[in-house]
């Protein structure tokens, strides 16, 4: 315990030491969302005017976060042993079958291999196998450190450009640019009075963009940007991706209205033009600051899109969970299980979506909430996956599937400049998900659907060293509900601390 606290204090040493190093005094910059604590609960960026332009701005930025996990997990799934080992009749029974329906041969001479975490044994053949649905075997330790390279330039009055890269990330860990986008918050450059005018209370985004689709997303981690949420993860049902396309903003008084239209997936394409169809999404509310002390917001987000080659609005982070690893089967790696804890609805070919999030500060105490329905299909359960042989079956369209997803937490924030704070946070999932689904060419399967839910406790708190550094833990809890025996998350449960150092300028 000795040893792992130095760690600790040696690494946080060097994160001050980092951020008084290269937290060098910023061009301020229009309409604008900072990447440090002054950014915590910006939603869409004010259209308050405060900052004069004199000239083109450059701005360099970085968001740096290192973690400690210590998280155990647990399951209780059937053994489905690789290699066609076999199929355990039952959780536990240690007897397996050639099928997984239990109608197949019993497989003989089947034990678990002492030597091998998660493996098994024909003892009479010593061919070896592992159990797929085991679980990753994992203590405490340092999940890969993750950061973001941000550049932002002011390039006239009212007009600014950002761009966001993750220099390393658990999904991606080599350099990989999320996106950019224009914003034009005036339009003096076109010299008219009249567009001034039919400006002032308007906004355009335009490029490779975080779409604005619900406020939680706002308050979610991104790769290194951890210093906005006051927890460790977003959702569960984590509604982020990165699109195609322009948002145009209209604001007065507090009173918010937006529509936007992308192409609907999270990397450009010219293919297949008749199976592709563009997302169009929009959000409606308010934000007002009701006096000194208190403010209220309240919007409701749709976003639909009727076909597509692979939709990602839940699947579309390019950086990984902050729960690295939980339920993931033995062979896991860094990339290739990015996500863990998380559910992916696997709404690939046509999502409808929409979200209402209610958000209320009092003084320290501040609220925040989520309400969420989304429904749609993949492309195999649409029919749209099909034999080339066309004597063999077809396949029609299957109802759309739902899922619903509420979240709520509270976050007290007190001190000087409210530099700590505390909360607590509840979400819950639930809906139909799809197993088994398959669209090899040999071999194509809509899947069997199933009723299943998630539900997340997490306790946190945190201590804002610098405007710049954040120290944050979080105690989580998590547990599946219903999944099918063969499924690794079949009575799948997790729990622990973990504990994040945060740079952000």
């Amino acid at each position: 315990m000795k040893t792992k606290f130095s760690i600790l204090k040696l690494l946080f040493g060097l994160m001050l030491l980092t951020s008084a190093s290269m937290a060098q005094v910023q061009p301020p910059l229009q309409f604008f969302r900072a990447y440090d604590k002054t950014g915590v609960n910006v939603f869409e960026t004010t259209r308050v005017d405060t900052i004069p332009f004199d000239g083109l701005k450059i701005r360099f930025g970085a968001n740096f976060t290192q973690g400690y996990q210590n998280i155990s997990h647990s399951n209780a799934a059937r053994a489905i042993l690789s290699g066609g080992g076999g199929f355990e009749t039952g959780v536990g029974t240690g007897i397996f079958n050639t099928k997984l329906d239990g109608t197949g041969a019993v497989v003989p001479n089947i034990a678990v291999d002492p030597n091998v975490y998660g493996g098994y044994i024909n003892t009479a053949t010593n061919a070896l196998y592992t159990n797929t649905t085991a679980l990753y075997q994992q203590a405490g330790g340092f999940p890969l450190a993750q950061a973001n390279f941000n550049i932002d330039v002011q390039l006239t009055d009212g007009v600014r450009v950002s761009l966001v890269s993750y220099m390393s990330s658990h999904h991606h860990n080599e350099f990989w640019v999320k996106g950019g986008y224009f914003q034009i918050d005036k339009v003096g450059f076109l010299g008219s009075e009249f567009f001034n005018k039919l400006w002032k209370n308007l906004t355009l985004k335009v490029g490779h963009m975080e779409i604005n689709y619900g406020d939680a997303h706002f308050r979610r981690t991104d790769g290194g940007n951890a210093i906005y949420n006051p927890f460790m993860e977003g959702n569960i049902m984590d509604a982020f991706n990165t699109e195609i396309g322009g948002e145009l903003y209209w604001r007065k008084s507090g009173l918010i209205a937006m529509i936007g239209i992308t192409d609907g997936e999270i990397q450009g394409s010219v293919s297949k033009p008749d199976d592709r169809r563009p997302s169009v999404y929009g959000k409606f509310g308010f934000d007002k600051n009701i006096n000194d002390k208190t403010r209220v917001r309240l919007t409701g987000s749709f976003y639909s899109t009727a076909s597509s080659i692979s939709n990602t609005l839940y699947g579309g982070d390019r950086t990984g969970s902050n729960y690295q690893y939980v339920m993931e089967p033995v062979s896991a790696t860094l990339t290739g299980n990015a996500f863990s804890g998380r559910v992916n609805p696997g709404f690939k070919d046509n999502v409808t979506a929409f979200m209402i999030n209610p958000f209320v500060k009092m003084g320290g105490i501040e609220f925040f909430g989520t309400y969420e329905v989304a429904e749609g299909n993949s492309q195999v359960e649409n029919g749209e996956v099909k034999y080339s042989n066309p004597t063999l079956p077809t396949f029609s369209k299957l109802p759309n599937r739902k899922f619903t997803q509420l979240e709520a937490d509270v976050v007290y924030r007190f001190g000087k400049d409210e530099k700590y704070y505390v909360g607590a946070k509840y979400n819950t999932v639930s809906g139909t998900a799809v197993f088994g689904q398959s669209t090899t060419a040999s071999s194509i399967s809509q899947g069997t659907r199933k009723d299943v839910s998630i539900d997340r406790t997490s306790f946190g708190a945190g201590w804002f060293i610098t405007k710049n550094v954040l120290f944050k833990a979080e105690y989580v809890s998590q547990k599946y509900n219903d999944y099918p025996t063969d499924n690794i998350l079949s009575g799948g449960k997790f729990d622990g601390l973990v504990i994040q150092g945060v740079i952000g300028f």
